[in-house]
C-alpha cells in the first residue's frame, strides 16, 4: 500500500480525469490490453470483478474505508501484486475524484475482452435481450434480476447503456460480472437478423409490449418453452416495431387501477421471476 502524497501520479488520472468514453478506450494506459479501461466502485463490485478475472490496476481507499475494505485490499495484494494501492485522507479523495459521499474503494480494472453473442447464448436456456436501455440504473437492476433470477444470459442492443459503467456496475450489486453478456452488432433495428438466428437455435422470443394482440405472462406456451429469450426495451417509446413483429409473442404484464407501465427494471424483474420458474 503506497500513502498518497503525489496528486499527479499517472495512476490516479482514470479516477479524477477521465471521461467515460477516454476510460472505454484506455488512452494512456493501453499496456497490453486494447480493451480500455472501467472503475469499480464499492467492496462487493470489486469483489465480483475479481472473482471474475478481471485485472486491477490500480486501487484508491479513502482511510476511513480502510478496515472496511482490509479483505479487498489483501486479496488484491496477493492476487495482483502489481496493481498499485493508493491509501488517501478524506481530503485527498474528495480532491481526486471529486465525490462528497463515499461507498468504499475505487478500483481501476482493464476491461475484459468481449464476448460473441454464440458465446453467451452456449447453453443457455433463458436469456433477456435489452433494447435501447440508456438509463444506468435502469441497466444495473436488470442485471441484479438477471443474475437473482436465473436468467442464462443478457443480450444488449448497439445503444444500450455500458454495463461497466460505474454507477451501473454499482446499481447492479457486480451482477454484471456473474451473468454473461454480449453486445448485439450491427444498426439499431437488430431483431430482423438476429431473431431468426434465436430460432434456429430452439429460441422463442418474447416482446415485452403493451398491444392489445398481446398475451398474458402466464400464458402455457410461455412456460413450456424449452428456450426463451425476453426482450425488453425502453421506457417512453418501448421496443421498436421491427423488433415486435419479428418476435413470436408479444406479451404483457396484466396492470390494476388503469396503471398502463412500469418501470422496465420492475417488469423485468416479474418477467424473468415468471418465466423461470
Amino acid at each position: 500500500m503506497v500513502e498518497l502524497t503525489d496528486l499527479s501520479d499517472r495512476l490516479l488520472r482514470p479516477f479524477s480525469g477521465m471521461t467515460d468514453g477516454q476510460l472505454r478506450r484506455g488512452e494512456g494506459f493501453r499496456r497490453d490490453n486494447p480493451q480500455g479501461l472501467f472503475i469499480g466502485e464499492s467492496g462487493r463490485v470489486i469483489e465480483r470483478a475479481l472473482d471474475a478475472g478481471v485485472r486491477p490496476l490500480s486501487v484508491l481507499v479513502d482511510e476511513r474505508w480502510l478496515a472496511h475494505d482490509r479483505a479487498i485490499v489483501e486479496r488484491i495484494e496477493s492476487e495482483w501484486p502489481d496493481a498499485v494501492v493508493f491509501r488517501a485522507t478524506p481530503e485527498q479523495f474528495r480532491e481526486i475524484t471529486g465525490y462528497e459521499v463515499v461507498r468504499g474503494a475505487l478500483a481501476c480494472f482493464e476491461r475484459p475482452e468481449p464476448r460473441g453473442v454464440a458465446d453467451v447464448l452456449d447453453g443457455a436456456r433463458r436469456i433477456a435481450i435489452l433494447e435501447d436501455v440508456t438509463n444506468y440504473a435502469n441497466m444495473g437492476a436488470i442485471f441484479r434480476s438477471a443474475a437473482a433470477l436465473g436468467m442464462d444470459a443478457v443480450l444488449i442492443s448497439p445503444s444500450c447503456h455500458d454495463p461497466y459503467y460505474r454507477r451501473c456496475a454499482r446499481v447492479s450489486m457486480g451482477a454484471v460480472f456473474q451473468v454473461p453478456w454480449a453486445r448485439i452488432g450491427g444498426d439499431r433495428e437488430w431483431a430482423p437478423a438476429l431473431v431468426p438466428e434465436l430460432r434456429a437455435s430452439g429460441f422463442a422470443t418474447v416482446a415485452m409490449a403493451l398491444r392489445e394482440d398481446s398475451i398474458g405472462l402466464r400464458d402455457p406456451r410461455l412456460a413450456a418453452a424449452g428456450k426463451l429469450a425476453v426482450v425488453l426495451g425502453t421506457e417512453g417509446d418501448g421496443l421498436l416495431d421491427s423488433t415486435i413483429t419479428a418476435c413470436d409473442y408479444t406479451v404483457l404484464i396484466p396492470m390494476a387501477h388503469e396503471v398502463d407501465s412500469l418501470n422496465v427494471s420492475v417488469a423485468a424483474g416479474i418477467a424473468f421471476w415468471e418465466l423461470t420458474r
